[in-house]
């Protein structure tokens, strides 16, 4: 039996996910493919490289730390997050991540980018992500703080313009059982948003201008779908339980501890119905 993982983005509401996955390696739930969106790809690596506690140590750790995320990165590099530090220098020197165990959990791992050409997401397949990293970035860069990032020849950003919950995907790719991970509480549904600065940036890119413009339609519909699944028992669906007040760049240490909390607690409270639904 095979079991596929979608996490949600969000920025550092993606620490709710890590809280989750640290879960996960603590009473040794496995699965064999993940799909990650923005955060849920950049948070989501530290379960095959079984590094519980990284992702919160280190965005509790640098969170004032004007080199990694702020005005002063966006005002400096074009780039909300910043590119050298947050992407190179935390990974591969001040809180090194384990590529050697990631290769060998021989988990499939794909980041969820939207290619702003077409509009459309694109799935790229992680198989070392420190030599993948600006693919990693890529699928985290929020639009409009963030600057396009090429790969492979192609320009990218943020996975969830396009696709904030790969369930349709992870479907396709014939897992028996599916785990989704969100970020936000069951009631939370987007509103449609002015978008008047996304078309002016990027008035040469009109199918990423409709993928901005109908991305609230999409990622509600998405919720439903998630939803329906889930009460007809074919997923399982862990979210927030409740509503943690958080910004997508957030500086306050004890709010990121706070939804990594929770999704430690919700994640405890949801492991028997894991556990049943997986058959372990």
């Amino acid at each position: 039996m095979s079991v596929g993982l979608v996490l949600e983005g969000g920025a550092m509401r993606g620490l709710y996910t890590a809280g989750v996955l640290d879960v996960f390696l603590d009473n040794n739930i496995k699965v064999d493919g993940i799909i990650g969106v923005s955060a849920g790809a950049l948070f989501g690596v530290n379960l095959p490289s079984k590094q519980k506690g990284r992702a919160i140590r280190y965005n509790k750790k640098y969170a004032n730390d004007k080199r990694y995320m702020g005005i002063n990165s966006f005002i400096k590099t074009g780039n909300i997050v910043n590119k050298d530090f947050a992407y190179y220098e935390v990974p591969f020197k001040l809180d090194a991540f384990d590529e050697e165990t990631y290769e060998k959990s021989n988990i499939d791992f794909y980041a969820t980018l939207t290619n702003v050409d077409t509009g459309k997401a694109e799935y790229i397949k992680i198989v070392r992500p420190i030599d993948q990293m600006e693919t990693m970035r890529a699928s985290a860069a929020m639009p409009l703080v963030s600057k396009m990032v090429e790969v492979d020849g192609k320009k990218y950003l943020d996975g969830g313009v396009a696709d904030s919950i790969p369930i349709d995907k992870c479907i396709s790719m014939g897992y028996d059982k599916i785990i989704v991970v969100l970020t936000r509480p069951a009631e939370y549904r987007k509103k449609k948003s002015n978008n008047t600065l996304a078309k002016m940036m990027y008035s040469k890119y009109p199918n990423l201008i409709n993928s901005i413009q109908n991305r609230y339609l999409n990622y509600n519909n998405s919720v439903e779908k998630v939803n329906e699944l889930y009460n007809k028992k074919e997923i399982l669906l862990i979210r927030p339980s409740r509503f943690v007040d958080i910004k997508r760049i957030e500086h306050d240490a004890n709010k990121l501890q706070e939804i990594y909390n929770l999704g430690v607690e919700d994640c405890n409270n949801k492991l028997q119905e894991l556990r049943e639904y997986i058959g372990v």
